[in-house]
């Protein structure tokens, strides 16, 4: 439970620092789209790059991470077909479908696995999954569908080797799968850069709750409303079923793969959203909501699995 609050409230302070730098106007209009860009082009880059290039690939292949992708395609898919039958556009429901799946398990889930589970690494397989696989994926969708550059069909199909987000990924396991070891000067300065990323993006989404209408009451009403049920009950519920029901998980691996699930939505998905200029206030309203709501849900995991 410590660990729960300890990470929550590290989260909550970033964010207030940014909800008073936004209503001061202290960075200037343009500061929040700033922060925005620059965690999104320069410093998750970065994060990613030198996380993935020291990281060990082969925890990729287990049953707990099956359960996770399982649980994560199951929600998606579930927004992804309610988004199709209510006919919202792709980039709103591309948006909707990570919030309803794609869990903070970095600045949140490093702290929660470390004083929870007793051990930070184990979150490292839905780290390694989500942004080897699910951001480019994602990413992709938005650029295709018009979200991102135009350009000729070639061009936007290569929109994986020219997204920032997805380059530093892929190169990190490029380097990690080869098993280089890059000389300090090289990875130093990145590391550095890439310690921005978490903070920036923290700061951008605390500065955009300035202004901001109160959640889940807008035009976005139901998707978020809808996300946050996916994300915080839906996706918890499904990997807790797969694990017990179908992989035979028990004690420790059972606690990890449902804590792991029940993780809010990432604060990274604001930025990505605020790069395409799509769904804005679906990403910012879904990732409070499911914060708020995780808190209970995580604590009452750990009471019932623990």
């Amino acid at each position: 439970m410590v660990g729960v609050l300890s990470g929550f409230a590290v989260i909550a302070v970033v964010i207030g620092v940014g909800y008073v730098l936004g209503r001061r106007g202290t960075l200037g209009e343009q500061g929040g789209e700033v922060l925005t860009r620059l965690a999104f082009t320069v410093a998750g880059p970065a994060l990613l790059f030198t996380t993935l290039a020291r990281a060990d690939l082969s925890v990729l292949f287990s049953s707990r991470l099956l359960v996770t992708a399982l649980s994560t395609a199951a929600v998606s898919g579930a927004f992804v077909a309610i988004g199709v039958l209510r006919r919202w556009e792709v980039g709103r429901t591309t948006i909707g479908a990570l919030c309803s799946g794609y869990v903070n398990s970095g600045n949140l889930g490093i702290p929660i696995a470390a004083y929870v589970l007793g051990d930070a690494s184990l979150v490292a397989p839905v780290l390694l999954f989500q942004v080897v696989l699910v951001t480019p994926v994602a990413l992709t969708v938005l650029d295709l569908s018009g979200a991102g550059e135009k350009g000729t069909m070639g061009r936007r199909l290569l929109t994986p080797l020219r997204n920032p987000i997805a380059v530093g990924s892929l190169s990190g396991v490029v380097v990690s799968a080869a098993g280089w070891q890059l000389p300090g000067p090289l990875m130093n300065p990145l590391t550095l850069i890439g310690h921005m990323s978490v903070p920036a993006a923290l700061l951008a989404f605390g500065m955009s709750l300035h202004g901001s209408a109160a959640p889940g009451r807008g035009r976005d009403r139901h998707p978020v409303l809808l996300s946050v049920a996916l994300k915080s009950v839906g996706q918890p519920l499904v990997a807790w079923t797969l694990a017990a029901a179908v992989f035979g998980l028990r004690g420790a691996p059972l606690l990890d793969v449902v804590v792991t699930s029940a993780l809010p939505a990432a604060q990274n998905l604001f930025t990505y959203a605020g790069r395409y200029r799509v769904a804005e206030s679906l990403a910012r309203e879904s990732i409070l909501l499911s914060t708020v709501v995780s808190v209970p849900v995580l604590v009452g995991v750990a009471a019932v699995l623990g």
